[in-house]
């Protein structure tokens, strides 16, 4: 396996970052957030309390970010930046929109805050007056037209003072926010990419450049050009749980599952050790996140009993600091993983929502988890009463997403109940209809794309696909469907025993043997009997 060489430049500089000092009183010996500098009008004795803020936002940690805007307001109350920089930091995660309704209203005051105290320049009163496109009235504007809207006035910003980099970057970053997932050309992240490429030659170590150059390449077919970034964000940021977790989007999209272990590994522990010097005993959003994408690397080097000890550990959260969409995602999708994962399809048709009083019905697409994960395993045994019950939920659950106008997740949802429908055709004999549903699941699956929150589908719709056929006797059909599957979702255990099983069946020696030696490469670490994995072995010891 990969050795990760990159981490030997950023454990060093982590030291005892892992230890965070109470971020309101300023920033400890240890502390490393990059360099950044946003110009303002206000006091000059402030100007490196409003950067170390700045460098907070640009690694999403936002309440450590607001403390520090918060206390730049008090020491200078004509600052109406300050009250900016604590609106920015209530929008949250963009990749997470809507924030919920509190840090929602609690940002609108601050806006209007900022707006009463009046800004010092022209250009500080863009910067508030952008803010303000995304902070109108829900009830007048829809969240994608209010978040374009923000994104249209920053680069109208940055357009009229070409000299600042802040508003430049900015841009990038709600340029690759509202990016649309059905945008198969990247446009929009392409062009924040330029933005920031040239940005970062000149400022290397700026915490914003690097992250949201890593969401800029977060895709298969360009992943490849955000390494760098990758490798170096975690070094520029380490006292910021989040930059400890961002490298992973781009190593899971390449498959470097060692890496993506370990820079989560970083997060989550970073994330626990601030939470632990808090009033909150439990749960922490940036470790549940970073946890999420742990038991996905586990799960596909075969290492069971890493992600179940993780799953196991979550499972004892019930209080979070943050009940957002992020950390919902991650509750439903790490148990379902581990079924969905190893073909327990008995598991997965038991699941229940854990914690059971967080309040699922305000992230129906992290409730459809489960429900799916329910619904398929149903299907896979025969129990096409449990799989049509699942079926009618999600539906529901769809309906629910199209009223609150979350067409992506609406999407998405769209894509489980055509597979659930493949699944539940198939086990009533309808073997035609149910490879017809399964392919306009994989297809529609593939004219999208995956949320930044997650780091893949629970279970690929082409990857299912190749299964579908192989289950129907159609083994070449099936090798065929698992290689274009490894295109978008490289180096997985059950897209290499897929494309292995298949091509034996289908008299593929060559094609067989180049994916058992794969798959047993890709789980020496294993500490699991999985039949993929010793059936891999066998062959390797065959050959």
């Amino acid at each position: 396996m990969r050795i990760s060489l990159f981490f030997i430049a950023v454990v060093v500089s982590i030291g005892s970052a892992l230890g965070h000092e109470d971020e309101a009183a300023g920033p400890g010996p240890n502390e490393k957030l990059g360099t950044v500098h946003f110009a303002t009008s206000c006091s000059e004795a402030l100007a490196q309390q409003f950067d170390r803020g700045m460098a907070m936002f640009h690694s999403f940690w936002f309440d450590p970010a607001a403390k520090v805007f918060a206390e730049v307001a008090q020491a200078d109350p004509k600052c109406a930046m300050a009250y900016w920089g604590i609106a920015m930091t209530r929008l949250g995660n963009p990749f997470a929109w809507p924030p919920a309704d509190k840090q929602f209203a609690a940002g609108q005051a601050a806006l209007t805050k900022a707006r009463e105290i009046g800004a010092r320049s022209v250009r500080e009163a863009a910067y508030i007056e952008a803010l303000g496109r995304f902070y109108e009235d829900p009830q007048k504007a829809d969240l994608r037209t209010r978040a374009v809207a923000f994104q249209q006035a920053m680069a109208e910003l940055a357009q009229r003072y070409p000299d600042d980099t802040e508003a430049k970057i900015l841009n990038a970053l709600l340029l690759d926010a509202t990016a649309l997932p059905s945008d198969k050309t990247f446009s929009q992240q392409l062009q924040a990419a330029a933005i920031l490429e040239e940005i970062y030659q000149v400022q290397p170590d700026h915490p914003g450049v690097a992250h949201y150059l890593i969401h800029s390449y977060d895709y298969p077919p360009i992943a490849y050009r955000g390494l760098e970034a990758a490798r170096r964000y975690a070094s520029i940021a380490p006292s910021a749980p989040h930059a400890l977790h961002m490298p992973a989007h781009i190593f899971t999209r390449l498959g470097y599952w060692d890496e993506s272990i370990e820079t989560n590994r970083m997060s989550a522990e970073a994330a626990k050790a601030e939470l632990s010097q808090g009033t909150l005993s439990q749960g922490s959003y940036n470790a549940l996140h970073a946890m999420d994408y742990m038991v996905y690397a586990y799960l596909q080097q075969g290492r069971d009993a890493k992600a179940k000890a993780l799953i196991d550990e979550m499972s004892t959260i019930n209080k979070v600091d943050v009940e957002n969409f992020a950390a919902a995602y991650a509750f439903a999708a790490s148990p379902a993983r581990y079924a969905l994962e190893r073909g327990d399809w008995a598991s997965a048709a038991q699941l229940e929502p854990v914690p059971r009083d967080l309040s699922w019905d305000k992230f129906p697409q992290a409730a459809a988890i489960t429900v799916f994960a329910r619904a398929l395993g149903a299907a896979r045994l025969g129990d096409v009463a449990q799989a049509k019950a699942g079926l009618e939920r999600l539906t529901a659950l769809r309906s629910a997403l199209i009223s609150a106008k979350q067409m992506f997740w609406e999407d998405q949802v769209a894509v489980q109940i055509e597979i659930v429908n493949a699944w539940i055709e198939l086990a009533q004999g309808n073997t035609r209809r149910a490879l017809e549903e399964m392919r306009l699941a994989a297809d529609h699956e593939d004219a999208t794309d995956k949320h930044p929150v997650t780091p893949g589908p629970l279970a690929p719709a082409r990857e299912l696909l190749g299964e579908m056929l192989l289950q129907t006797g159609r083994p070449a059909a099936a090798l065929f469907e698992f290689q274009r599957s490894q295109e978008k979702e490289p180096n997985r255990l059950r897209g290499f025993y897929g494309a292995a099983h298949a091509a034996e069946l289908a008299g593929r020696d060559e094609i067989a043997r180049a994916n058992y030696e794969k798959l047993t490469v890709l789980t020496q670490q294993a500490d699991s009997v999985r039949p993929e994995v010793v059936r891999a072995r066998a062959s390797a010891t065959r050959n």
